[in-house]
């Protein structure tokens, strides 16, 4: 930090993790919490005296109801239908092989070597909330879509302060997939979190990093000093 000070001439500094930046945009200084998710998932909540995170471990221990997780679970019982094993989806067997290319044997060969596997599982989830919103709607895809919009509520609850009324925003690319995500989810909030309020993010990560900066030049700054999340130097 005292590098970049000396280097930029600045009097002050922040360093900010992108899930700072991304809360400081949804919903500047109020208490509540943020929910970012896209192809990884992850909750950040403050009091406006400390920071708690929840999740954005990446998509082999974590990211629980991200795009890469909703996509892995609906690959999953597209192979079980593939193979003829219970919990299997024929609807997703089909937007599999679609997108992917038949035989769905050749699937692993194809996917594993990658180096950028999250953002294909990704790729996968709008596929699965498809098969969710269609009439009838595929059980299985409808399954997933339902775990995703709990875990996502869990995350939440895991950061949102308690005992008093806070708000609640959903940022990222995945909220773009709509009603077979959003109607869950908002049941779940609803039960989790009933002191909470869902409200609409008002602006992105980058309008985040500029209310920081705003707000530090100003020696006005709300947001709580962490050395790991946001640091003031």
């Amino acid at each position: 930090p005292g590098a970049l000070a000396e280097t930029f001439g600045a009097r002050r500094i922040a360093l900010a993790a992108d899930a700072v930046t991304a809360y400081a945009g949804a919903l500047g200084e109020r208490p509540g919490a943020v929910v970012a998710a896209g192809t990884g998932l992850i909750a950040m909540g403050t009091d406006l005296r400390s920071w708690r995170r929840a999740d954005g471990w990446g998509h082999l221990l974590g990211d629980c109801g991200g795009g890469a997780w909703i996509g892995r679970a609906g690959l999953e019982a597209a192979m079980r239908a593939y193979d003829g094993r219970e919990g299997g989806s024929p609807a997703l067997r089909d937007r599999a092989e679609a997108v992917f290319g038949a035989p769905l044997s050749g699937l692993p060969g194809r996917l594993y070597p990658r180096t950028d596997r999250p953002a294909v599982l990704a790729s996968f989830a709008p596929e699965v909330a498809r098969c969710a919103a269609a009439d009838p709607a595929d059980p299985a895809a409808e399954r997933v879509m339902r775990e995703a919009a709990r875990e996502i509520a869990v995350c939440a609850g895991a950061v949102c302060p308690s005992g008093k009324a806070a708000d609640i925003a959903l940022t990222g690319g995945l909220f773009r997939v709509g009603e077979p995500l959003l109607g869950p989810l908002a049941e779940e909030l609803a039960v989790r979190l009933p002191h909470a309020r869902t409200v609409e993010a008002a602006g992105d990560p980058l309008d985040g990093a500029l209310l920081i900066a705003e707000r530090l030049a100003r020696g006005a700054l709300e947001l709580p000093n962490d050395p790991t999340l946001l640091y003031i130097g």
